[in-house]
């Protein structure tokens, strides 16, 4: 496939990008129909020297606290929503204060505070504002909200009490998959929601699912799609069947891996922020992730956590290795290291 793309622009990709060379929709369909490892490794290569030119070898930190796991929402691909019958749990102000503790000086440098469309903070969104208040006052870090789609003058009080980023995914732009997906929710009302969350000083996070029966062109249609939004980060995930969801039982035979996506990310958006989630397969996955053009280690958990992540593939586990000393030690044993928190701060504008 790789046919269709010049070789020699194939063979100097990376540099090409950073001379200003925009893809085109038939350099992504050649980019995302490559399945010999040794294209697939040059794509990877492309992407790293891109990647590297822009932040060298330091990545970013962000510790993920996933403080209530109810939500309103039917989301056929996640183990959360509101018809699964598991165990939930919703941390106290004083639990998310003891966490905080447990997380000064560690390194980090943004907190995530995730969380369902919980009803619980959804019928007096001044709860959710306080725990952003809390966690600021308690760390002084950057701090990042996942809480669905909320109103405007909710993330208008969030980003006065400190929040700075906004992560809002879409998972497609393919509105006929979206509906299977997002049961029952808006489409605009997220891409609204970024926009104004953007016109407001928030930085934002946008990000796609693949593996859940998206095609090439579907993907191309997605990953256009983020780019009107003018993201600060961009991310992918795979879709991992979870169980007692719709999608339970499903199995994709595309061949649109993560790392492949990540990497056209990479070229895509030079300059942002890309996760390597440990939300899949753990600091394995992270190294593969960051090997395809990743520079931000998302899904990090406190020490000794039992809080949940997205699709945690550790649930059952007794051991996890999702804490931060473990993940700077497989950094600096790849040749990369923690960026400085002056350098993320940059990033946000601050």
């Amino acid at each position: 496939m790789i046919q269709k793309m010049a070789i020699n622009l194939f063979d100097r990709l990376g540099e090409k990008i950073i001379e200003g060379y925009q893809l085109s929709d038939d350099d992504l369909r050649t980019l995302l129909s490559i399945e010999s490892e040794e294209d697939l490794e040059k794509l990877y290569s492309a992407a790293r020297v891109v990647r590297d030119y822009y932040f060298g070898n330091k990545v970013f930190l962000n510790c993920f606290i996933y403080f209530s796991t109810y939500c309103k929402n039917q989301c056929s691909f996640c183990y959360y929503n509101c018809r699964n019958e598991i165990n939930r749990y919703r941390l106290t102000r004083e639990e998310i204060k003891e966490t905080c503790k447990a997380l000064k000086g560690a390194g980090f440098h943004m907190v995530d505070l995730t969380m369902g469309e919980d009803p619980y903070y959804y019928e007096d969104p001044d709860k959710f504002v306080e725990l952003i208040q809390i966690v600021k006052e308690e760390l002084g870090l950057p701090i990042m909200i996942s809480p669905g789609l909320m109103d405007n003058n909710t993330l208008l009080k969030a980003r006065e009490k400190g929040a700075n980023f906004l992560a809002l995914y879409q998972e497609t732009y393919d509105t006929e998959l979206y509906r299977k997906l997002r049961v029952g929710q808006s489409f605009d009302g997220r891409v609204h929601a970024r926009l104004f969350a953007k016109e407001q000083g928030y930085c934002i996070e946008d990000g796609i699912l693949t593996g859940v029966g998206n095609d090439i062109e579907s993907t191309i249609l997605s990953l256009r799609g983020m780019s009107t939004n003018n993201p600060d980060m961009v991310r992918v995930m795979t879709f991992l069947p979870q169980e007692g969801t719709p999608l339970e039982g499903f199995r994709d035979k595309s061949s649109l891996s993560e790392l492949k996506i990540i990497s056209v990310l990479r070229l895509l958006f030079p300059k942002r922020l890309i996760p390597a989630s440990l939300d899949l397969e753990g600091i394995d996955g992270m190294v593969q992730r960051l090997n395809a053009g990743a520079n931000i280690v998302t899904s990090i958990l406190p020490p000794d956590s039992r809080l949940e992540g997205v699709a945690n593939y550790d649930r059952n586990l007794k051991e996890r290795d999702r804490d931060i000393k473990s993940v700077i030690q497989k950094l600096e044993s790849i040749g990369m290291e923690p960026a400085r928190q002056a350098d993320f701060e940059a990033i946000l504008g601050c």
